[in-house]
């Protein structure tokens, strides 16, 4: 980094000054060269393809909200990776989820996660929700320039509002715009199917069995039409991530609890291959 050490010994005077509570601002300033949208990328000649997360969801339920992801992603029509996590805690009480280019999209994760530390660190408090929401904003507004470039990340951020004491989503586009979704939300290629299948399985106060069925259910009927985005794989054992965030925190479900869900899903299929059917009024 660019600030020379302290001829006296410890670190470098900006290492220590408190003008700013923003990780991302104070390196932007001091090592500009490691801020992801501050790179220059190389000419390519030709078609240039970079592996792609796929499908995320976010539901709210009575006692708090559920983050899920599928675990493929893509580079063209060939599979990539069948195990790629998508789905992080954010803080204690919120989660991320990344769709778009997979590489850049856990890259803004951690600097992400460095953002809301570095800000707990600094002011002795957390930030509210709506203030995490603005700083990913600008984080992903920050990757524009290679979004126009075909490198987009494009997350949802879901969490625990501690005052309203709920829990709520956040969706954005490539240029960083935000919308604060009711209900539920979904994002990625196989994103069209899944909210579809959670418009007619959602319902406002879920329970916790209930709501995380709901969200294997939509990524099972995004994987159905949607060949970049993975279902339930009983042979290898592989099945969506899914997070929970409420008043006690994050917490990602073991193997075992998304496996029963998962198996039973795909049992149900096997006699209803279309999926749970909603009343017509």
């Amino acid at each position: 980094m660019s600030p020379q050490p302290n001829p006296s010994g410890g670190l470098p005077a900006a290492f220590t000054a408190s003008e700013t509570s923003s990780f991302l601002d104070f390196l932007s300033a001091q090592a500009p060269e490691l801020v992801p949208s501050h790179r220059e990328l190389p000419r390519v000649e030709g078609e240039f393809q970079a592996p792609h997360g796929t499908t995320i969801v976010a539901v709210t339920y009575a006692d708090g909200v559920l983050v899920a992801g599928d675990r493929r992603v893509t580079m063209g029509n060939v599979i990539a990776h069948r195990e790629y996590e998508k789905v992080f805690p954010a803080d204690e009480h919120a989660a991320v989820a990344i769709a778009g280019t997979a590489g850049l999209a856990v890259e803004l994760v951690k600097l992400f996660q460095l953002e809301l530390e570095h800000y707990e660190k600094i002011e002795g408090t957390a930030l509210s929700l709506v203030g995490k929401a603005n700083r990913l904003t600008t984080m992903v507004r920050g990757n524009l320039a290679m979004a126009m470039q075909g490198l987009a990340v494009v997350p949802i951020l879901a969490g625990y509002d501690l005052d309203r004491e709920c829990g709520r989503i956040f969706t954005y586009d490539v240029t960083g715009g935000r919308t604060e979704e009711t209900g539920f939300a979904a994002t990625g290629s196989g994103s069209v199917y899944a909210r579809g299948s959670l418009k007619k399985l959602y319902r406002p106060g879920m329970s916790e069995n209930d709501v995380v069925t709901a969200a294997v259910q939509a990524l099972y009927d995004a994987a159905d039409d949607d060949s970049a985005t993975g279902g339930p794989d009983l042979a290898r054992r592989l099945f969506p991530l899914v997070a929970l965030v409420t008043d006690e925190g994050y917490r990602q479900l073991s193997q075992d609890e998304i496996t029963s869900v998962a198996q039973s899903v795909v049992d149900n299929r096997m006699e209803s291959p279309n999926g749970p059917q909603a009343p017509v009024l």
